[in-house]
């Protein structure tokens, strides 16, 4: 086998994703079902010049990977559960200094210590909206292992060239599975470096209201010389009450992030063309789904399937074209109801949502989704 072509699990391939993006900084804590994320790194960072930290917890592990990428690294950290909870505060202040990372949260049953070794689809709504304030976020979610090698490059991409931090939610099931794995060599993917100052240090603003509404980055140590704070603060960085200066700030962060929704938002579609009921799911319940999309349709029932690969920002836009021409979604996910309710939210009273739920730490089966698809459309049929 090619040196290039690996068997790995989905958590194994989230590093190779990782250093091939350039990671070089790392620190975490154990937790399951993430820890395999946290013990490659520490066995392959040293072999790139890289460093690794365990830190005495999740609080910590979060506060050490914004100080790493501060002073200059591509720094990540993972992370599961209850460890994704604690994490939440420094989240929101990575968001506000605008400090480029990437968060793997490999989801698990919940909530509290819940279900530590089964799969779950519970924490959408938490990446969102785990930490408190308006605040952007960009959330990456896999379906297969092979996609998770890819999905971590393009989360530290985003965390870069946007100054965001990004979530990666894998769930156990991708986390933990094998497939093959073929890495690309040095430059077949693009990597993008987060946008530095060209200016003398004297005339450096670390916060300034660029074009592109992404200021440039000095790293520590450079001689550029700038106050990081979370409270709210003007260009210079140093802390204000003007409510001028926070309705700026605020409306830059979420601006960064919504208007360029066009590079952002990755999705697939599936057998859409003619479809009559759409199937809108992610992660690993995108692989039953396609395997129920396959079986109904030989059976003479024309579903299609729309995967998310980009959670967070959601894409309402294009959910609102397809609910134009299909009046009957589905939505399959590991949780009670999640992506569902944003679904709701979009097509209004457009459409009939259906959500197809389960939130014991078992997988939803492609039959399991099937018989609830008939018994809605035998029902359908009587009215």
């Amino acid at each position: 086998m090619h040196d290039n072509v690996k068997f790995l699990q989905g958590n194994e391939a989230c590093v190779h994703g990782a250093i091939y993006a350039g990671m070089r900084f790392f620190a975490g804590y154990p937790i399951t079902p993430s820890t395999e994320i946290a013990e490659l790194s520490s066995a392959l960072l040293p072999r790139v010049g890289g460093k690794f930290i365990q830190m005495e917890d999740e609080i910590a592990s979060m506060a050490a990977v914004i100080g790493g990428s501060l002073g200059g690294l591509k720094s990540m950290t993972a992370t599961s559960g209850p460890g994704f909870s604690l994490k939440q505060e420094n989240i929101g202040y990575a968001s506000i200094t605008e400090i480029p990372c990437v968060i793997v949260n490999v989801q698990r049953g919940g909530p509290s210590t819940g279900l530590p070794t089964s799969p779950s689809q519970g924490d959408v709504m938490q990446a969102k909206w785990g930490t408190h304030g308006d605040h952007p976020i960009i959330v990456l979610s896999p379906t297969s292992v092979s996609e998770t090698f890819y999905l971590t490059v393009k989360a530290f991409n985003f965390a870069e060239k946007y100054r965001t931090p990004v979530i990666l939610l894998l769930d156990e099931v991708i986390a933990h599975m094998r497939e093959k794995v073929e890495i690309p060599e040095n430059g077949e993917i693009e990597i993008i470096n987060r946008k530095k100052p060209t200016c003398i240090p004297e005339e450096y603003k670390a916060y300034e209201y660029t074009d592109d509404l992404v200021p440039a980055m000095a790293n520590f140590g450079e001689g550029y010389r700038y106050n990081v704070t979370g409270l709210i603060h003007d260009e210079t960085g140093f802390p204000t009450n003007s409510t001028k200066e926070a309705e700026k700030l605020l409306n830059r962060l979420m601006s960064k992030i919504n208007n360029n929704l066009d590079d952002i938002l990755i999705y697939e579609e599936y057998l859409i063309d003619d479809a009559e009921i759409l199937f809108i799911t992610f992660g690993c319940m995108a692989r039953s789904t396609k395997e129920s999309v396959n079986i109904l349709r030989e059976q003479g029932i024309n579903a299609g399937m729309f995967v998310l690969k980009t959670i967070w920002p959601f894409p309402e836009e294009k959910i609102k074209i397809l609910n134009k021409k299909i009046k009957n979604i589905f939505v399959p996910e590991m949780n009670l109801g999640q992506i569902r309710i944003e679904v709701e939210r979009i097509v209004d009273k457009d459409s009939c949502v259906y959500g197809i739920n389960k939130a014991n730490g078992e997988i939803i089966t492609p039959e399991e989704i099937n018989d609830y698809v008939k018994g809605v459309l035998q029902c359908l049929a009587k009215l």
